[in-house]
């Protein structure tokens, strides 16, 4: 299936390195050789493989090369400065299009070698929106997306039993090979506990002092193994936003699933995780594709008033509240309480809903519609 970044990604080679990010099996290499196959001589070379390797040390691709694709260059001692000089001393003909392990966005964030030689693009889950740029058509796609997820091989899966047999394998993996890949893993049995947990707490304020209680770790230690599945685009956190609102809390992120076949409880759960990755794949998209700077928020008060999304602009300001409800038509008493008291456009998006309506600056709205309609 296509993917929307792909013409941008084509342009954007034209001018600077190009980083390919996301979480494990979401197509990254897929779509990095389908864009190979737009130009005469492509040479894909991944670090893992020990003959790619050696032509990797020796610079020793062709002169004629017009793409080079390195997958897993992370791996590489000093990685970046290879690769800044690797691209310093190219010929103008040559394209460089890097991809592999989550990883590798967190390593490129550290250090400016590569300072203003490089595109970054989010590759992440299939979305709704996603989906209607590409004219995918089908139906109830969203009631597929929130039950197998939007990961390429489960979303397109015969069936569900296809779709839960590559779930198994993907946790296997994560958890067997991606996460043990990390040093000063001492506990195996803890972080995958760890894994579990979270998995049953999608959505609510995440307390690292419960999750160490529970399984026995200190805090410092929950809090490192979260970040590993942060950085392994397992999971993503949404902090709750402070600037302007009374009485805010300033602590305790909300966690959510990049994968939403992996989340655990009700529908009213599995709903908000799948809002939260859309809205992520949102703003990501619009941070990568028009230079802005946005960010994904929730609101949350001392006294327990909370609304599940704020979206925020590049100055730190909110430019919507949305809820998340199953099928309920009424507005929200705290997205009308926030929305009243801060003149904010408020949003409830509401998976069965019959009749949408407008109040003010607040609307209720169906999910599926919503969802579809942002940026990607």
């Amino acid at each position: 299936m296509i993917r929307f970044q792909k013409q941008q990604i084509i342009k954007d080679l034209e001018k600077k390195i190009v980083f390919i990010t996301g979480p494990r099996q979401v197509g990254k290499t897929w779509l990095a050789k389908e864009i190979g196959k737009k130009f005469a001589n492509t040479v894909y070379l991944n670090y893992d493989r020990f003959e790619d390797r050696e032509i990797l040390k020796k610079e020793a691709w062709l002169e004629t090369t017009e793409l080079l694709i390195l997958d897993e260059l992370h791996k590489m001692p000093n990685w970046k400065n290879y690769l800044k000089g690797v691209f310093d001393t190219k010929s103008e003909k040559l394209k460089i299009l890097v991809t592999g392990s989550a990883r590798l966005e967190i390593f490129r964030q550290t250090g400016d070698s590569l300072a203003g030689r490089f595109f970054a693009h989010h590759l992440l889950p299939f979305s709704l929106a996603e989906l209607k740029k590409v004219n995918y058509k089908e139906n109830n796609l969203i009631g597929k997306l929130i039950e197998r997820g939007g990961f390429p091989e489960p979303f397109l899966a015969e069936n569900n039993i296809e779709a839960a047999r590559w779930r198994n394998q993907y946790i296997d993996g994560l958890v067997r090979n991606d996460i043990t890949d990390f040093k000063n893993i001492q506990d195996f049995k803890a972080i995958q506990t760890v894994f579990e947990l979270l998995r049953r707490r999608v959505g609510s304020p995440l307390s690292l002092n419960s999750i160490a209680r529970d399984v026995q770790i200190s805090p410092i230690t929950a809090a490192k193994y979260i970040k590993i599945f942060e950085s392994l685009y397992i999971v993503f956190r949404v902090s709750p936003y402070s600037r302007n609102i009374a009485r805010s809390i300033l602590k305790e992120p909300k966690i959510y699933f990049f994968d939403n076949g992996l989340v655990e409880g009700d529908e009213g759960v599995k709903f908000e995780n799948f809002a939260a990755v859309s809205f992520f794949k949102h703003i990501s998209a619009r941070n990568d594709l028009l230079g802005e700077k946005n960010e994904l928020k929730y609101l949350r008060t001392k006294d327990g008033r909370e609304v599940d999304f704020a979206l925020i602009d590049s100055k730190n300001a909110i430019t919507e509240l949305v809820e998340v409800k199953k099928r309920d038509h009424k507005i929200s008493k705290n997205l009308k309480y926030f929305s009243d008291k801060y003149n904010l456009l408020g949003t409830q998006i509401v998976k069965d809903l019959k009749n949408e309506r407008q109040i003010g600056n607040m609307r209720t709205i169906k999910m599926e519609k919503y969802l579809r309609n942002l940026y990607l």
